[in-house]
């Protein structure tokens, strides 16, 4: 199978040697993506629900380059360096997502790319 290398200027460019996105067949998988807002590659400024909201936003956008959704989304990994935010990155995933919900996990960490404080990738399934 082939791979396409999915990119939007909608998201933050990569930061390091890697895609935004890479499809194999009708499985893309989603590269990690922290609060950076596109235009500036800075850091969202605010409290932890807007940086999760502009994860959400960057996730988004790639899928949308992929030709899918959010709702296309099989799994999703959510990256936090304090898991007491669970309960918020749930609050904030329901204004983005309905039933059926992704496979999930999330995983306390050390640290993030650019000191962030949350990081997720996702891996999407196409039907189309």
């Amino acid at each position: 199978m082939t791979r396409k290398i999915i990119s939007t200027d909608k998201a933050p460019q990569a930061i390091g040697t890697y895609s935004q996105a890479v499809q194999v067949g009708s499985t893309v998988y989603l590269s990690g993506q922290i609060p950076l807002v596109p235009e500036t590659m800075e850091l969202v400024e605010g409290d932890m629900r807007v940086q999760i909201t502009r994860v959400f936003d960057n996730l988004k956008a790639v899928a949308e380059a992929a030709n899918g959704s959010l709702a296309d989304i099989a799994k999703l990994n959510i990256y936090l360096t304090d898991l007491s935010h669970f309960p918020l990155v749930n609050e904030v995933m329901a204004e983005y997502f309905s039933e059926p919900y992704p496979a999930r996990a999330a995983v306390g960490v050390a640290q993030l790319p650019k000191d962030s404080l949350v990081e997720m990738d996702a891996v999407m399934e196409l039907d189309h």
